[in-house]
C-alpha cells in the first residue's frame, strides 16, 4: 500500500480530497456572485456594472490577504490555521446575508476574501507535500478541481437557488456549510504536526527566481481573460444570446464542466508536457473568447462558447501553479500565497476592465473583446518559459524542491491508515 504521503505516481492521499472539498466551497463563493449580480444589484440598489465590484472586492482581497496571511500565519499550525480561516469565512458570510448596504457587503465579501487567501495558501502547500513531487501537479489540479466543481455544482445551484430565495439564500447556506468544514478539517488533518523549519528569509530569498515570475504572469493573465467575460457572462447569454434567465445555471453548468475536464487535463499533462500544453490551451481560450464577439447571439452556439472558454482556461491553471511551486524550491508558502494573489489579480484586472467595457459603446461585447486580448498576453510569458529552457538555476530548484519534499515526508504526521485515492 502506498504511503500517505503519496509519493507512488497515481495515488493521492486522502487529506488532499478533504482539501479539495475546502476549495469547492472557497470556489463557490468567489463565483457565484456572477450568477446572483441581477437579483444583488435590484435589491442593494447599484446597477450591475457596479454590483461586479463584488467579485473585483473579493479578487482584491485575495490579492494582498493571500500573502499577507501567508507569512502571518507561517509559524503557526497549519490545521489551526486552515480552522481559522474557514471560521472567518463563515463570519463574512453571515454579516453579508444579514446586511442591507451595499458597502457593507462590499467589506464583508473583503473579509472573506482575506480568508481564502490563507486557506488557499496553506491548503496547497499541505496538499503537494502530502502528495509528494511525483504527484504534485496532480494534487495541485485535485485542489483547483474543488474550484471548477464549485462551477459545475455549486455556482450553478446557488445562481438557481437565489431565482426563489433571492441572493441572501447562498450566501446563508455557504455560512452554514463553511462551519461543518472546519470541523470536517479538524477531524482529518492531524492535530500534531511537525513542521520543516521554516524562514521568512528563505521564503522572500525564492522570489529571485525569474523564472518563478513568468510562471506568476501567466496565471494572472490567464486568469484575467477568463473571468473579464465569465463575471458578465449572465447579461450576454440573457440580453444578448437570448436565453432565459431561469436557463442560465444551465449554462454555469456547462462552463463548470468544461472547466472541471480542463483542470483534470491540466494536472494529468503537465507533469510530462507542461510547456506544450500550457501555450496550446492559453491559444485556445484566446480564440474561443474572440469567437463569442461574433458568435454569442445564438443561443446553443453562446452555451458551447461558455463550455469551452472553461476548458481551455482552466487547463493552464495547474500546470503553472505547480511550475511556480517547482521553482520555489524550499519556500513554497509565500510562492502558494503568490500564486493565488496572481489569479485574482487577474481576476480583479480583467472584471474591472471588463466592466468599464460594458459600459462602453461596446456593451455586451465588451468583455470578450477584454477577454481576447488579455488572453493572448498569457502567450508572451509562457514563450519566455518555454525559451528559457532547464537553465541551472532551474535544475538546482528542482532538485531543491524534491529534497525538500523528502524531508516533509519524513516529518509530516500524516496518518499511514488514512485511505489513498
Amino acid at each position: 500500500m502506498p504511503s500517505a504521503s503519496g509519493t507512488t505516481p497515481g495515488k493521492l492521499p486522502f487529506v488532499v480530497w478533504v482539501l479539495a472539498a475546502g476549495t469547492f466551497l472557497m470556489g463557490t463563493t468567489e463565483f457565484v456572485v456572477a450568477g446572483l449580480l441581477p437579483e444583488l444589484a435590484g435589491d442593494l440598489g447599484v446597477s450591475v456594472s457596479h454590483a461586479g465590484l463584488l467579485i473585483t472586492a473579493f479578487a482584491i482581497g485575495m490579492i494582498v490577504g493571500a500573502p499577507t496571511m501567508a507569512m502571518a500565519t507561517l509559524r503557526l499550525p497549519q490545521r489551526l490555521t486552515l480552522i481559522l480561516a474557514l471560521s472567518v469565512f463563515c463570519l463574512g458570510h453571515l454579516v453579508a446575508a444579514l446586511s442591507t448596504s451595499f458597502t457593507v457587503v462590499l467589506a464583508a465579501r473583503v473579509v472573506t476574501a482575506l480568508a481564502t487567501g490563507a486557506f488557499w495558501s496553506v491548503g496547497f502547500v499541505v496538499a503537494t507535500a502530502a502528495a509528494g513531487p511525483h504527484n504534485a501537479t496532480r494534487a495541485t489540479g485535485v485542489m483547483i478541481g474543488g474550484l471548477t466543481l464549485a462551477n459545475v455544482v455549486g455556482v450553478p445551484i446557488g445562481s438557481f437557488a437565489g431565482q426563489f430565495t433571492g441572493w441572501r439564500g447562498p450566501f446563508w447556506a455557504l455560512a452554514v456549510l463553511s462551519g461543518f468544514a472546519a470541523v470536517f478539517i479538524g477531524r482529518f488533518i492531524p492535530a500534531r504536526q511537525q513542521r520543516v523549519e521554516v524562514s521568512i528569509r528563505a521564503e522572500v530569498g525564492a522570489l529571485r527566481q525569474g523564472r518563478l515570475w513568468l510562471a506568476l504572469g501567466a496565471a494572472m493573465l490567464i486568469m484575467g481573460g477568463v473571468l473579464a467575460t465569465y463575471t458578465y457572462v449572465t447579461p450576454l447569454l440573457t440580453d444578448r444570446a437570448g436565453i432565459p434567465a431561469g436557463a442560465v445555471p444551465l449554462v454555469l453548468i456547462a462552463f463548470g464542466v468544461g472547466a472541471l475536464g480542463g483542470t483534470t487535463t491540466g494536472g494529468r499533462l503537465g507533469d510530462r508536457r507542461p510547456m506544450a500544453t500550457t501555450i496550446t490551451a492559453a491559444a485556445a481560450t484566446a480564440l474561443v473568447l474572440f469567437l463569442m464577439i461574433p458568435l454569442s447571439g445564438n443561443p446553443v452556439t453562446a452555451a458551447l462558447l461558455v463550455f469551452l472558454m472553461g476548458l481551455t482556461g482552466f487547463t493552464v491553471n495547474p500546470v503553472v501553479t505547480a511550475l511556480a511551486m517547482r521553482f520555489a524550491g524550499d519556500a513554497p508558502t509565500l510562492t502558494s500565497a503568490l500564486t493565488t494573489s496572481a489569479f485574482n489579480t487577474g481576476i480583479a484586472a480583467g472584471s474591472t476592465i471588463a466592466g468599464t467595457a460594458l459600459d462602453s459603446s461596446l456593451g455586451l461585447t465588451g468583455p470578450p473583446l477584454v477577454g481576447t486580448v488579455i488572453a493572448a498576453l498569457t502567450l508572451l510569458p509562457l514563450i519566455a518559459l518555454a525559451a528559457h529552457g532547464p537553465s541551472r538555476r532551474g535544475r538546482i530548484v528542482a532538485r531543491s524542491s524534491t529534497a525538500a519534499q523528502r524531508r516533509h515526508d519524513e516529518t509530516a504526521q500524516v496518518p499511514s491508515q488514512r485511505p489513498t485515492v
